[in-house]
């Protein structure tokens, strides 16, 4: 049982009506025996186990996938060994290179890619899911064989495994507080589509504000209370006026891009140096941890926002399952009506997460201008916000998954800048997709079906 669907069976809403109430739903005058559905009042996946549906969808794509890895990395593989350098020099201690040969390990991941394919396949045969430790296992070895087979193909079959885990964790700190600001949304029952502009809305208030006051530290309130701002719009309308909580979304971004761009062209660029200098947050590297072999500048040489993403995925998580406040907001985005019935302000609390979310959010866009570039540009997050909103779905709205699925997609992003620089024959063009490619294939169900909150999308006015 996940840990979510753990959760929403300790909740009080899951309980049975008092006094033998009428379950919700129910048609009138119908006794229990009637009403009595295999699988009713469980999760989708655990309903799917009880009346034995099966979901072919996870089978179809690791099939698809395998036969790739079988023209790629068995039939097309390079003839040669492939280096991934794991120490570099400064580093506490040397650990050898790690050194695979592109024909060996290419058919040894295509014969284990297959067998967890059938794996799949006998799973769903028997109506049950496949085991997250073989999904897992399944896109681990899919990197491993493409980065062999597209290393060796490079003109230069070496490359630095450091470099690569840090760039990537690098590009995923804004994804990461984009879907953490996007996961207190909708954990609440509010759909955010507006993370791109509070990304992006940040990163302006952060590079404006930053270089008025001279103080990077500034720029980072800034861009808290900016990205606040946008929600707080968000808020208003979908909560208070219950418009339509996509169409808002997607209008805030238009909104804010279509804003920023004007005031770049207009105020920024002609007056760069007191409108858009902001001076940079300092880099922060703890002695000795950092000199530690691909985990020393990963977790111990980041920046101050860097420092922050891990902190903040600790703390809401904990905040989300183990704490009163935690439980109200699972309870508001499962059951809003069930938790108006125990004394929950419903919408107060949505609209105080939403705004929390918009300030979490904030600080993913601090990062552009005050850790990337100490420059604002047009439409600089390039979408940033969309990858987290599929990051927070392929991370099944939970804070460590959020995290996992965007380090996954800041790997995509940082290889193809290294293999642009390496010389592979693989097309520019691909290598610019490789992102977004990884993005359709997470959601598309790489590693099953992910059930939003129920109530995530629907206003609710208090009877």
């Amino acid at each position: 049982m996940s840990p979510q669907e753990q959760h929403r069976d300790d909740a009080p809403w899951a309980a049975p009506a008092a006094g033998g109430a009428r379950p919700e739903g129910t048609r009138p005058g119908a006794t229990a025996s009637t009403t009595a559905v295999p699988g009713a009042g469980l999760s989708t996946a655990a309903a799917n186990e009880v009346v034995g549906a099966r979901n072919r969808r996870t089978p179809l794509v690791l099939g698809l996938l395998s036969l790739v890895a079988l023209v790629l990395f068995g039939l097309s593989a390079p003839d040669n060994a492939v280096r991934f350098r794991v120490s570099e020099d400064g580093d506490l201690f040397r650990v050898p290179d790690l050194v695979l040969h592109g024909v060996a390990w290419g058919w040894t991941t295509v014969a284990v890619l297959a067998g967890l394919t059938v794996l799949a396949v006998l799973r769903v045969r028997a109506g049950r899911d496949l085991p997250r430790w073989a999904a897992a296992c399944f896109g681990l070895l899919f990197v491993t064989g493409f980065l062999v087979w597209i290393v060796g193909s490079a003109r230069s079959p070496e490359v630095s495994l450091s470099g690569l885990l840090a760039g990537s964790v690098a590009l995923a700190v804004p994804l990461v507080f984009g879907s953490l600001g996007g996961l207190l949304c909708e954990r609440s029952g509010v759909v955010n589509i507006a993370i791109e502009g509070q990304l992006l809305f940040g990163a302006f208030a952060a590079a404006v504000a930053g270089s008025l006051a001279g103080s990077a530290w500034v720029g980072l309130l800034a861009a808290v209370l900016g990205a606040a701002l946008v929600s707080l719009v968000l808020a208003v309308f979908a909560i208070t006026y219950r418009v339509n909580q996509v169409i808002v979304g997607v209008v805030l971004n238009v909104l804010v891009s279509g804003l920023t761009g004007f005031l770049f062209a207009t105020v920024l660029e002609p007056d760069a140096a007191v409108f858009n200098a902001p001076p940079r947050l300092p880099r922060v590297a703890v002695p000795v941890l950092a000199e530690i072999p691909v985990l020393g500048p990963i977790l111990f040489d980041q920046s101050v926002i860097g420092y922050l993403m891990w902190a903040a995925v600790a703390v809401v998580w904990f905040a989300l399952y183990r704490t009163r406040w935690g439980l109200r907001t699972r309870a508001v985005g499962e059951h809003p009506k069930a938790a108006d019935t125990l004394g929950v302000r419903v919408n107060a609390l949505r609209f105080r997460n939403v705004l929390l979310g918009g300030a979490v959010a904030g600080l993913g866009g601090a990062f552009y201008t005050l850790v990337s570039v100490s420059a604002f540009t047009r439409d600089m997050t390039s979408g940033a916000g969309y990858i987290a909103l599929a990051a927070l779905i392929f991370g099944r709205w939970n804070p460590v998954g959020a995290l996992l699925a965007s380090l996954l997609f800041g790997f995509a992003s940082n290889l193809q800048s290294i293999l642009s620089f390496l010389g592979t024959p693989v097309p520019s063009q691909f290598l610019a997709m490789l992102p977004y490619v990884v993005t359709i294939l997470a959601v598309a169900g790489l590693v099953g079906a992910s059930r939003a909150p129920a109530a995530s999308g629907r206003p609710y006015t208090k009877e």
